[in-house]
């Protein structure tokens, strides 16, 4: 449903409350006592069968007899009469409805469906959007609204709070108002029967009065949409996410609570920091941080310098810092000769860098200022204990000017209470981050550095994988489809490690035996490999075949082979009777001495779909303990992100005897099996375990594959980030003869954009942008080649600059982009091509491409803009179909173009 009807619910002009009440504690009472003491102008009409009035407003018997029809309408009513009251609203005219009604349903799951199905096609064919139910509304402090039945009104400013939990809503509402603090929304989804979180994102991205958002959640639905929302929004601002869940029992506890599938925590973590969110553990540090970053410059690098004119809290800080994976900067040579020749004995030689306890202000100016200065240095904590001998203000004021000087971060820890306030004000004046104890200022500036790193994966450029890598996806789907027509969803050994060698990873020699063949069979089977042989027990009730005795290595000999077979039958038999024994797989041993043993996993979560765990295997799999996880599809800079979140990581890079791992094979791997899963949706579970790496590469030693069956419905929307869609890539011919490549734009294509631009005219780029502009900002290239492609999409050209040009290689021609609302409603569209290259019809291919798509999409219509000079542009636009028309007061021409008619168009 369209989102520009939010505007009506969070910001209305008028509105009514059905089932307003006088009567004293009833949440009719509450609401018209909300709505009518704040400052909101608009009139609020309660709807009561009796018509008495209800603290001195005028009611209406019904919807249909109020004096002017509601932008927005408060519900509470027994949850049978909603469908009714939302009804009437609609034939109406109203746009929005918060249901405040309760109690709907909450344990009967089948129950709730209907009723939700119910009330979302009477809100669809009306156009509306609920709010709720089960919640308590919301409050927007900036037009002096509250439509909520909290018992006090939120303070004015500019972050907003969206909570899933009720409870919490009124909580944080009465922390934040004991401290001072203000919101431009403060909302309650309730039940989320049609606005949910990635609604409200959506919604708060455009949102001039919102610089940050800080939301409260237990589980999500619609997984995509909401990291698709979440990553638009954590570009421009702050997102900080407070979830429930950790523990497995609190995670079970809000899935019963709010209905919803119980998702691995871990998997939520991975999710968040995809999306550039930055996820925090309790209220206190919630708002901590968001302060934090709103206070702080952009962090440089992550070393950080300690300054204090106490030992206690300076050591504290820094085994909060080390502890926690920080890193405390090693000071400069130049740095330490300047604090010898200026302090004159007064500080500790190190970092942390210790001033006397009489420390001056001027002392801890020019300490502070040759921190700055010091290139090994990106942030400096700033900590004072009191003394009598100096006013803590003094030293506030002294370290707030010098700090203001530099485009570092100074963060600062001023102890005590009374005596600290004065210097605390002095901070907070100054903008710059202040807290009460070592501890927090430490715990702030992780936050700082962990939303860097979550900030620099939304823009990283990752490294193409080889050209080389030609995956065989027709070799596997015909595996895949011998396995489901058998009846089997477990893939036998050499299926499993054929699957892997079509995608390029390197897997050991394996021989398939089945049981009726037994020890003769396992014999020649590795005769034809040639010893040394490993021999492994196949059964699929066995998850662990080592623990169960399944397993013999460095056979060199038939009789050992023998041996091996017998023996594993009987210790399995003994261990686990019911285990079923289809077989044994024979494998060559490998023999790599230095190479250690890992694992890759894809499992299926029920909230997120693939996921991608990664980590230390074989008999240390479960002992170790040591894995992370990521959301597919990978790149080779997420891959390499991802094994840095393990601990094996700093093994893999040299230790001791041991020579490093080949890190490029790893994750190359881990892309290679990102791309398995994008590419055979069938594939629900799969485990490399081990996977031998050393510094010659890797090699698979046993994969076990499990594929669902025909009837269950999978695709690319299972996973919870669309996929680069190579389907959309094709040929086209120009007007010269010469082929170009059409395909979506990929985050390896910022190198190739720069010097497309090069070669795109002053007057070109005036055309496209509507302004004079230079070089653009990094952060803007990272927006034109990031893409969300469930969000946006864009298409380039690539092809020699000159026709048959083999020397010249691939270049970047055009560009083509739609960005699309999240209702679906409309793309807005901009071309540009390179200036040299004009009039082959390179421009009306990539028009046609990205009209084409649209449509597919579903997208209602696609529309553009060009100054009125731009007469090249107003020909292309209605050689492909758009109306064109002139809008003489900003003096641009307008496209439009409807793809999807409505039945009334």
């Amino acid at each position: 449903m369209k989102i520009s009807k939010l505007d009506k619910l969070f910001k209305p002009t008028s509105v009514a409350v059905i089932g307003a009440s006088e009567e004293p504690g009833s949440p009719g009472r509450q609401i018209m006592e909300n709505l009518l003491s704040g400052t909101f102008l608009g009139p609020v009409m309660p709807v009561r069968e009796d018509m008495q009035p209800v603290l001195g407003q005028e009611s209406s018997r019904s919807v249909d007899t109020l004096p002017l029809t509601p932008d927005m309408a408060c519900i509470l009513a027994r949850h049978e009469e909603l469908p009714r009251h939302l009804e009437d609203l609609g034939k109406r005219g109203c746009h929005a409805a918060v249901l405040l009604s309760r109690g709907l349903f909450r344990f009967d799951r089948d129950a709730r469906d209907g009723f939700t199905r119910n009330l979302l096609d009477i809100a669809q064919k009306h156009e509306m959007r609920i709010l709720g139910p089960n919640c308590l509304g919301f409050i927007n402090p900036s037009i002096g609204l509250n439509a909520s039945l909290a018992h006090r009104h939120a303070l004015p400013g500019k972050v907003a709070f969206v909570s899933q939990s009720d409870s919490l809503f009124a909580t944080v509402l009465d922390w934040a108002t004991s401290q001072s603090i203000g919101f431009s929304h403060f909302i309650s989804l309730g039940d989320r029967y049609d606005i949910r979180f990635g609604t409200v994102l959506d919604y708060l991205m455009s949102d001039p009065n919102t610089r940050a958002v800080l939301l409260y959640l237990e589980t999500i639905v619609n997984a995509r949409n909401f990291l698709s929302a979440a990553r638009a929004v954590a570009r421009n601002k702050p997102v900080l996410v407070l979830k429930a869940g950790r523990s497995i029992q609190g995670a079970r506890a809000a899935a019963a609570h709010s209905g919803a599938f119980l998702g691995s925590d871990e998997v939520y973590d991975a999710a968040f920091r995809r999306a550039g969110m930055l996820r925090v553990n309790d209220i206190d540090t919630l708002f901590d941080t968001v302060e934090t970053l709103a206070r702080s410059r952009p962090l440089r690098g992550e070393r950080l310098a300690v300054l204090t004119n106490g030992g206690s809290p300076g050591f504290l800080a820094t085994d909060s810092l080390v502890m926690a994976g920080g890193r405390l900067a090693t000071l400069e040579v130049e740095t330490e000769q300047h604090l010898i020749e200026t302090m004159e004995g007064s500080w500790s030689f190190d970092n942390p860098l210790i001033l006397r306890s009489d420390a001056s202000g001027e002392l801890y100016s020019q300490a502070l200022s040759y921190l700055l200065k010091d290139k090994n240095t990106d942030a400096v904590l700033v900590m004072h204990v009191p003394t009598h001998a100096v006013p803590d203000l003094e030293v506030a004021e002294a370290v707030a000017k010098t700090a203001k000087k530099s485009k570092r971060n100074v963060l600062t820890s001023w102890l005590g209470e009374e005596a600290a306030e004065e210097a605390r004000a002095v901070f907070a004046k100054a903008g710059m981050p202040t807290y009460s104890t070592p501890d927090k200022a430490i715990r702030g500036f992780r936050n700082m550095v962990q939303y860097r790193r979550n900030q620099e994966l939304l823009v990283e450029v990752p490294p193409s994988m080889p050209e080389s890598f030609m995956p065989d996806t027709d070799e596997v789907k015909q595996l895949v489809a011998r396995t489901l027509e058998s009846g089997r969803q477990l893939m036998n050994g050499t299926e499993a490690m054929a699957v892997l060698s079509a995608y390029k990873v390197p897997a050991v020699e394996t021989r398939l035996v089945s049981d009726m063949d037994g020890a003769d069979g396992a014999v020649h089977a590795a005769q034809e490999i040639g010893y040394p042989v490993a021999v492994k027990v196949l059964s699929p009730d066995l998850l662990r075949k080592s623990l169960a005795g399944g397993v013999a290595l460095d056979l060199e000999t038939d009789a050992q082979v023998r041996e091996a077979v017998t023996g594993m039958v009987e210790r399995v038999r003994e261990q686990q009777p019911s285990a079923r024994i289809n077989g044994f797989v024979v494998q060559r041993m490998m023999r790599r001495v230095f190479a250690h043993e890992l694992f890759v996993e894809v499992v299926t979560d029920p909230v997120f779909g693939p996921v991608i765990r990664f980590g230390q295997g074989g008999s240390l799999t479960e002992i170790a303990d040591d894995h992370a996880v990521a959301l597919p599809p990978l790149n080779l800079g997420l891959a390499h992100e991802l094994v840095s979140r393990t601990r094996v990581a700093s093994i893999l890079k040299g230790h001791r005897e041991f020579p490093a791992a080949n890190m490029d094979a790893i994750c190359q791997t881990l892309v290679k099996i990102s791309q398995l899963i994008v590419d055979i949706p069938e594939i629900f579970e799969l485990s490399i375990n081990p996977l031998f790496a050393d510094a010659e590469g890797v090699m698979a030693l046993d994969c076990a594959i499990h594929v669902a069956k025909a009837e269950v419905e999978r695709g690319e929307d299972q996973l919870a980030i669309r996929p680069y869609p190579r389907e959309l890539e094709v040929c086209v011919t120009l007007k010269d003869g010469r082929r170009v490549f059409l395909r979506p734009i990929r985050p390896e294509d910022e190198p190739a954009h720069w010097e497309f631009l090069e070669h795109v005219s002053a007057e070109d780029m005036r055309y496209r942008f509507f302004s004079n502009i230079g070089e653009l900002p990094r952060t803007e290239m990272a927006k034109l080649t990031h893409i969300d492609y469930d969000r946006e999409m864009a298409f380039i050209a690539k092809g020699s600059e000159v026709c048959g040009d083999e020397e010249g290689g691939e270049k970047t021609l055009g560009v083509v982009r739609a960005s699309t609302s999240p209702d679906n409603e409309e793309a807005e569209f901009a071309i540009l091509v390179r200036s040299d290259l004009k009039r082959l019809g390179l421009g009306k291919q990539l028009m046609k491409k990205i009209i084409e798509y649209c449509r597919s999409r579903g997208t209602h219509r696609i529309a553009g803009q060009a100054l009125a000079e731009n007469a090249g542009m107003v020909g292309l636009a209605e050689a492909v179909g758009f109306e064109v028309t002139k809008d003489f007061e900003d003096d641009v021409y307008n496209f439009d173009q409807v793809l999807n008619p409505t039945e009334e168009e």
